[in-house]
């Protein structure tokens, strides 16, 4: 049998790593899949086209924040992903319900069109609850080539004026770029640094907060399966990994109801969907994609 096949063994016959869950510190809403661009390496494969994931409406999102605060589970903060979650006509009725129950938002956004059309909206927010609200934007890199190879043609200068409209609205914001794999962390983000510099953007490259680098993820590359002796290998801690305190709601096409995942990164592997609401999804995740090494385990990576 070949990597990645058996939740329990590895190909090498070596027992799986699985982290268990050690509770809810943030609950995510994926808004849907649908993107207005279509990026190379995608992990959810968001573009305009694919609707895989429904939209999220507010009354599903009340659900599963009444079920939060039920459990009396100790969720501080509220992320919301997609696709581009501000092309979902609920993103900011959901985004204001999580502030008004007293959680921090954090909302991924490529800060394009969508983001503009509701800027005025999500100042307004901004205003009312301070830095509870976050914005992470994604730039892939401080180069306009490395990031349009990724994002498409013409991205580029959209995502930049965004941020500069979000910095000038007084919006909490960070930047999400990518680790090369050739590429010195440290050298990307003087990189980056020289960026910000040049387009009057006022962030610290060197602060994680502000910057954060993920890992570049392949699932058609080859990725070193996890054991449980990789832990004390590697000096990793299973309660650091972000299955450990996270869970996704998503809504499949056509499906009467929503569903929790293990994780932001696997939308459609059916083993990592856990069950219909977040007191069903508290087992342990087995570690049993590459995603899991490659972003997680090996890449020391999480979106919260």
């Amino acid at each position: 049998m070949g990597p990645w096949q058996d939740p329990n063994t590895t190909a090498e016959g070596d027992p799986r790593a699985s982290v268990d869950f050690r509770g809810l510190h943030t609950l995510w809403f994926n808004t849907g899949t649908l993107c207005n661009i279509e990026c190379a390496n995608c992990y959810i494969e968001s573009s305009p086209r694919n609707d895989q994931l429904s939209y999220l409406t507010l009354a599903e999102a009340i659900t599963y924040l009444d079920e939060v605060e039920q459990l009396g589970w100790p969720t501080k903060e509220v992320g919301l992903t997609g696709g581009e979650p501000f092309m979902n006509p609920d993103c900011l009725a959901i985004i204001e319900e999580a502030l008004k129950r007293g959680f921090r938002v954090l909302v991924l956004t490529n800060a394009m069109k969508p983001l503009a059309n509701k800027l005025g909206n999500i100042t307004g927010l901004a205003q009312q609850y301070g830095n509870r609200l976050t914005l992470r934007v994604s730039l892939d890199h401080y180069t306009q080539a490395v990031h349009e190879a990724e994002r498409g043609t013409g991205s580029w200068a959209p995502a930049l004026t965004g941020l500069l409209a979000l910095q000038e609205a007084g919006i909490s914001t960070a930047i999400a770029g990518r680790h090369l794999t050739n590429e010195d962390e440290s050298a990307a983000r003087m990189g980056y640094q020289r960026l910000f510099d040049a387009k009057g953007l006022l962030f610290n490259a060197d602060d994680p907060a502000c910057l954060t680098l993920f890992p570049e993820m392949d699932a058609s590359q080859q990725a070193t399966e996890i054991t449980t002796a990789c832990w004390d290998i590697l000096s990793v801690r299973p309660e650091d990994q972000m299955c450990a305190s996270s869970r996704m709601v998503v809504k499949r096409k056509g499906a009467d109801s929503p569903t929790v995942l293990a994780c932001t990164l696997l939308a459609y592997d059916p083993q990592f969907e856990l069950g219909a609401g977040l007191a069903e999804a508290t087992g342990p995740v087995k570690l049993n994609h590459p995603h899991c090494s490659q972003f997680c385990v090996m890449g020391g990576a999480s979106c919260s």
